[in-house]
């Protein structure tokens, strides 16, 4: 009975595959899918998931709620779970991105440790003069032509030049016309005091003298200009006379760069009076406007010769005083000169 048993027993073990007590299991055939030896997967190529090292373990998988960094390409080192802080000698880059404040410069101050203060500020002072704190100046004839307007030949100019610093200026401005064979029409002159009230616009504030165009007149003057967005230059001023005369101009222009030389500029001006001026010919109101086209070419940035056309015309009660001294409200100009600056 017993001996039945244990027959039976062995080749149920048989069966199952199981080796008796004391024999050894036959080796099992590898499978055709399993990894590689450790011979055929390089470090490189298992750290990037390519093949399995037999003793390496598998990169954990960032954290779910991390969406910058795919679970695929942490698997490969190609991330870090933001949940991982980094080294504590970590530096620059390798920081986590954060909002906290920049670290302060570093003053450059070593040689007051042997020195001192006092013995080196006169040293830093002329140093920021000759670096940033100097002064310069520029001339620029924005205008010197010939007008050609139904046979009639003229002449114009504008001019402005100023001198000082980056912030503090005195600025020069003068414009006149006039007609060849005749006595000059007019001349315009400010001495102002500019003041930069931000990096494209200059405050000015001084004196406006009008010469030639009937009786002259003083003004105190205040205007702004500067460089408005799009590379508009623009400027516009408010004057009083000594004879509680208020007037405004106002102009803006472009610069049209067509070549590296060739430039086309458009240009609108305008004037407007608080009051009748019958001693000028001025009404009140909207009194003129001009509008022009030039086309300079520069031979050298300093220097560019132009052609163009201009139209001016007259309106309200200018226009009114104008047609009564039998003079026309409007013209139209071929234009004929040269820019410069130095």
């Amino acid at each position: 009975m017993i001996g039945c048993l244990l027959l039976a027993g062995t080749g149920f073990v048989s069966t199952m595959g199981l080796a008796p007590t004391g024999q050894a299991m036959p080796p099992m055939a590898a499978h055709k899918d399993s990894a590689p030896a450790a011979s055929a997967c390089t470090p490189e190529h298992a750290a990037m998931g390519h093949c399995q090292m037999p003793d390496a373990k598998a990169p954990a998988s960032p954290p779910a709620s991390d969406p910058d960094c795919p679970p695929e390409h942490a698997k490969m080192g190609h991330c870090t779970p933001k949940d991982v802080a980094p080294p504590d000698d970590a530096v620059g880059t390798d920081l986590t991105p954060g909002t906290a404040a920049a670290p302060a410069p570093v003053a450059a101050n070593y040689a007051d440790r042997v020195w001192g203060r006092d013995a080196m500020q006169p040293t830093r002072d002329d140093l920021r003069r000759h670096h940033g704190g100097g002064s310069f100046s520029k001339i620029t004839i924005d205008l010197a032509e010939l007008t050609i307007a139904e046979g009639h030949e003229g002449y114009r100019f504008e001019t402005d030049a100023w001198f000082g610093g980056d912030i503090n200026r005195l600025a020069l401005k003068t414009e006149g016309e006039g007609t060849f064979g005749e006595a000059i029409e007019g001349v315009d002159l400010k001495a102002l005091y500019s003041r930069a009230i931000g990096p494209y616009f200059n405050l000015q504030g001084g004196l406006r003298q009008e010469f030639g165009h009937g009786p002259d007149r003083t003004h105190a003057v205040i205007g702004i200009e500067g460089l408005a967005p799009y590379w508009f230059e623009v400027d516009a001023y408010l004057s009083l006379s000594t004879q509680g005369e208020l007037r405004a101009s106002a102009s803006a222009e472009y610069d049209q760069r067509l070549t590296q030389r060739l430039i086309l500029q458009p240009k609108v001006e305008f004037e407007l009076s608080a009051q009748d001026i019958p001693a000028l010919g001025i009404g009140a109101g909207f009194s003129s406007a001009e509008v022009g086209l030039r086309l300079r070419y520069e031979v050298a940035r300093e220097f560019a010769p132009y052609v163009g056309i201009v139209h001016a015309r007259k309106f309200g009660g200018t226009a009114s005083l104008t047609r009564t001294s039998g003079d026309d409200t409007h013209a139209t100009s071929l234009v004929l000169g040269v820019r410069a600056w130095f």
